[in-house]
């Protein structure tokens, strides 16, 4: 049986600076004695790619380098519509794949179908930050980590054969997963609500434990990630957190403390609320669910509800990368705040309300209602937050601090309309509606587009731009 084709993918929508990562990780794959397809899906506007696309296109690389932007996307859109032959479509295809966390990420799970996907964000490095002297993990943990501040001593960074982690359990029966991996029902972290994947509030250090459960022997490897250091994947609360702690840091945006990893072990278990698709990989070779085409940020919750069906599982590998969090072209605190109230809202209202799991996707009751008890549960919380960064510029010690404690409070009312009530509700309401009927109608469409790109990337490939590196 032939084994299924590595893809290596990076969606951006920062054009200028992906080329950094492309070198990186080619170098990275060549050291460890890979050759692979490496697929760059970039959502800029028309106007920065012309702009930077000159600059990337002098990328130089060992393993084959690809482009699907702009020009492509609509070609591959083009043929979509062409083959659906239906004019009311159109407008829900085009939302399926439009400029988004998730829609990006569509293309990138239409382009490797057929084979194994390893995605990672344009600001991930391969490798990881971890203890200088690691401790041993107690029984059950998976990893503990914990902040220092940037440039302290006490870390070294550390490299791992990242592609062989993933092509040693992706699309596996549990039964040929390496004997060091453990196995369990799921995971625990000390410092996050894993599902919604949100805060249980600031903490310096975390240990995420393994819960315990039987694992099948020929459950498949699905979906996998490595552990990461920098950011860990905290929320943009934490980060606030932070600011606000910290009489040293000037704004909220520049980050004085970084998440060190002290140790890990890999290991596959049943769910997997711990997803993160910054770092993860996907057996993609009959076809996986859509990411939500959202730009609400959780556009990899719907594989932590699907991973949850019988025969599938899913694996933190032997392996971890590095979160630099890029601040270019990043949208500003108060709004990611905004965003993950509201994600966090609409997680809670779709696992609530599963109804069914499949090949290609879930199904789910839930259809955009917001009660008055939702939207008070999160201004209560926001105003909080608001009333502690005007209390920290009360007392900051430099005027800049104080400068930038106080506009991010402006920021925050702005975000969030003033905290006017009924207001924030109005919009509220407006912001999961659209999102919600985005989602159940890709969901519905997803398995015939499925279909349509498998046959067309087997006769005569996807739409992309060949860059760099050798034909294999």
């Amino acid at each position: 049986m032939t084994e299924p084709e590595p893809y290596f993918v990076i969606p951006t929508h920062r054009l200028r600076d992906v080329g950094t990562t492309i070198h990186e990780y080619d170098e990275h794959f060549w050291r460890n004695g890979h050759s692979l397809q490496m697929i760059v899906f970039d959502d800029s506007t028309q106007a920065n790619v012309d702009k930077y696309f000159p600059l990337f296109q002098q990328t130089k690389t060992r393993s084959e380098l690809y482009y699907v932007g702009p020009r492509e996307k609509e070609e591959f859109i083009a043929y979509i519509n062409s083959r659906l032959r239906n004019k009311r479509l159109e407008p829900l295809v085009k939302n399926i794949f439009r400029p988004s966390y998730g829609g990006n990420r569509n293309y990138s799970l239409m382009y490797s179908l057929g084979g194994l996907m390893v995605s990672s964000d344009d600001d991930m490095r391969p490798y990881s930050l971890m203890e200088d002297s690691p401790e041993s993990l107690d029984d059950h943990e998976i990893s503990r980590g914990r902040l220092h501040k940037v440039g302290a001593n006490g870390y070294v960074r550390k490299s791992f054969d990242i592609m062989s982690a993933f092509l040693d359990v992706l699309g596996k029966p549990a039964a040929d997963v390496p004997g060091n991996y453990e196995r369990g029902e799921g995971l625990i972290d000390t410092a996050m609500d894993l599902e919604t994947n949100s805060s249980r509030g600031f903490s310096s250090e975390n240990t995420v434990s393994l819960e315990p459960g039987l694992v099948q022997q020929d459950a498949i490897v699905k979906t996998a990630q490595t552990f990461r250091s920098g950011t860990n994947d905290i929320d943009a609360v934490d980060f606030i957190e932070m600011f606000l702690r910290d009489e040293n840091q000037i704004t909220a945006e520049n980050l004085n403390d970084i998440y060190v990893l002290d140790n890990f072990r890999p290991a596959i278990t049943n769910c997997n609320w711990r997803m993160d698709c910054g770092v993860a990989g996907y057996d993609n070779t009959f076809g996986l669910p859509p990411f939500f085409p959202t730009r609400l940020r959780f556009e990899d919750y719907i594989y932590r509800l699907w991973i949850q069906q019988k025969g599938m599982v899913s694996a933190h590998v032997d392996a971890a990368q590095h979160h630099t969090k890029s601040n270019y072209m990043r949208n500003p605190p108060a709004s990611e705040v905004l965003n993950e109230e509201i994600a966090n809202l609409l997680k809670k209202k779709i696992n609530a309300s599963i109804t069914c799991r499949d090949e290609l996707g879930i199904a789910f009751e839930y259809s955009g209602e917001v009660a008055a008890e939702d939207a008070e549960l999160i201004l209560g919380k926001i105003t909080t937050l608001h009333q502690r960064a005007l209390m920290a510029a009360e007392t900051a010690e430099s005027s800049e601090r104080a400068d930038s404690l106080r506009m991010f409070a402006a920021n925050l009312a702005k975000a969030f309309y003033g905290f006017e009530p009924d207001f924030f509700q109005h919009n509220l309401v407006r912001i999961v509606d659209d999102a919600i009927g985005v989602i159940k109608s890709t969901l519905e469409l997803w398995p015939t587009l499925v279909e349509v790109c498998y046959f067309q990337k087997l006769r005569h490939g996807l739409p992309m731009k060949r860059i760099s590196g050798q034909v294999r």
